[in-house]
This record gives C-alpha cells, structure tokens and sequence, in this order.
C-alpha cells in the first residue's frame, strides 16, 4: 500500500471516547480497524533502489544537529564534515539495531499477552495487528542497517538477558511489560516526531522510515496507555508497589539507551570522556531532551497514582523526573 506522505505529515495518535468500558473497545476495536486501513510493508512501500534513497556515509544530512548533545558540542562541530556524517549515520544505525531488538522483546511479549485472552477478545485481535506491524518495523529497521554498512551488535549481553524476563512480564504481569513498551517506544517517537516538524533537511530515506514507525507507532502508543488506564486502578497492593518502584528504574534505564551514542561508537571514534559528561551528565540540553522524551509516560504514571511520595525519588534519582507545575 503506498500512500506518500507530505513533508508535514506527523500523525498523532488516537483518542479514546471516555473511561468506561465500553470506550475502551470501541477503542480496541477502532485501532484494529486502523491497521486495516492504514499499515504499510518494510520492502513495498520503501523505494530502497530509488538513487535518492541510497546511503552515502558523508552525505551531510547524516550529521548530528546542535539539537542532539553530542552534536552540539565544540569536539564533535570541530571534526571533518566526513567523519561528522559517518557518526551520525552510525548513530542513527545503531538505534535502528536496538530497535530491531526491541521489537523482537515487544512482539514475543505481545504474543505472551495474547495467549491468556478469552475468546471474543477486542485484545486479542489488536495484539496480533501490532505483532505484524512491528515484524514490519524490524525488517525496515534491519535493511536500514544492513544498507548503512555497519556491524552493530546492538544490546550488550546483559540487557539481551534481561529482555528474556520482559517478555515473561507480559504474561505474568502485563501492566509492568507496557510500562517497559512505553519505556522503549514514547522516547524514539518523540525524536523522530521532533525531527519531522523541525524543518531541517532529513535524508528521504530517514524521512520515509520515520514516517511509516510514527504513524503506526500511533496506534502502539495509544494502546499501551489505555490498556494502562483501564488496568492499574484495579491492581492490588503488591503490584501496584511493584509498578511504582519498577516505572522509574525501567524508563531511566530506557532513556540512557534510547537518547545517547553506544559504547560501540565511543570506542570506534575515541569520543573523550570528558566530551562525553559535556554533552550527557552536565549538559541542560540533554537533561531537557530526556525530560521531554518521556513526558507523556511520566504523567501517565502519575495520573495513575504509581508516583508516590516515596518512589518519587527514584525517578529524580534517574534524572527523569520534571516538578509539577506551580498551579498543579
């Protein structure tokens, strides 16, 4: 299905009707309906042969914007406009890589969650919706690398193991898996929303994936939200404990993962230390960044009352914690 986009085009996601239930399905069953309608293919909907889509590593719209931390500071704007594009483009590979592996934890959750719903479901149907759209995103995410060139390895061992115990969330204790889904997917929607409205020139490959993941990613969102809204007023106690000391460990750690360069390339392109506390652990730009990538998550939380006086410190702990607003 290609449907070309205008270079405007950042679409948002869906609304609910009301809290109750009823609302709820219409929902569900209003996202499946979308995936219907509105869903694409990594291979048919990407002209990856068009020779305006073809990656060249100095191509200077690969290059990090003074709106990215590292990109801002006087080491990396001093290097070689070559070797500017390169980091950028590696950098750009790379999340691409994460978030192959990231769909890969997300679609075995998904499929873990699926498996416990009743018969006539509203659920059941979307989960496989999103288990497909996803599949799509992991192969438009792999060719991306595997056309940029790079050996990315992507997740060190320790998260690949810990991905193990994500999906068995999703069965187990679902809310607590779609806390990690916002984790891994509010922050890369928000750089890649910001980057389409900011009016810089994108490579038209980029573009092209970035528009095809926020518009379906739409839907993911919505989803998690609401499935959140709907479940954690019921949980109990224990859970509940769980999520308010699990939402700020999860979403710091997510953040770290999803808005700053790998090690890989720290090591590949000898970025100093110090360079590195400048743009990440002083920097007011990345510590804005980071805020405004997980905002709608963190107000969730707190809607949902699993930001408690004593978890609060956590998150502020994480460096992801915002203060209310004065009239609040």
């Amino acid at each position: 299905m290609t449907s070309p986009f205008r270079s405007t085009d950042v679409p948002e996601e869906e609304r609910a009707g009301g809290a109750s239930r009823d609302a709820y399905e219409a929902l569900v069953h209003r996202l499946s309906h979308q995936s219907v309608v509105k869903h694409f293919d990594a291979y048919a909907d990407i002209p990856w042969d068009d020779p305006e889509y073809a990656i060249d590593r100095e191509d200077p719209r690969w290059e990090l914007s003074c709106d990215d931390p590292l990109g801002a500071t006087d080491w990396y704007r001093a290097l070689p406009q070559p070797l500017r594009a390169r980091i950028g483009l590696h950098t750009v590979a790379t999340f691409a890589k994460i978030g192959v592996q990231f769909e890969n934890v997300l679609q075995r959750g998904l499929l873990e969650f699926a498996w416990r719903l009743p018969n006539q479901s509203a659920e059941f149907r979307y989960a496989y919706h999103e288990v497909i759209e996803e599949g799509q995103h992991s192969l438009m995410f792999q060719e991306f690398v595997n056309r940029a060139g790079f050996d990315i390895p992507g997740l060190p061992a320790w998260q690949r193991i810990g991905a193990r115990r994500v999906v068995g969330h999703a069965r187990r204790f679902p809310a607590l898996f779609f806390v990690f889904v916002l984790g891994g997917e509010d922050p890369i929607d928000h750089v890649q929303r910001e980057m389409l409205r900011s009016g810089r020139e994108i490579h038209p490959l980029l573009r092209r994936i970035m528009q095809i993941h926020v518009t379906e990613e739409a839907r993911h969102l919505c989803f998690a939200r609401h499935y959140l809204r709907r479940t954690v007023p019921t949980l109990g106690f224990v859970q509940r404990t769980v999520l308010a000391i699990g939402a700020p460990l999860i979403l710091g750690q997510m953040a770290q993962l999803m808005l700053r360069v790998s090690p890989q390339i720290v090591r590949e392109y000898r970025i100093p230390k110090a360079v590195l506390d400048e743009a990440y652990r002083k920097s007011p730009l990345a510590q804005r960044n980071r805020l405004e990538a997980l905002a709608k998550v963190r107000a969730l939380c707190d809607e949902l009352g699993i930001v408690t006086p004593w978890s609060r410190p956590l998150w502020q702990r994480a460096g992801i914690w915002a203060p209310r607003p004065a009239s609040a």
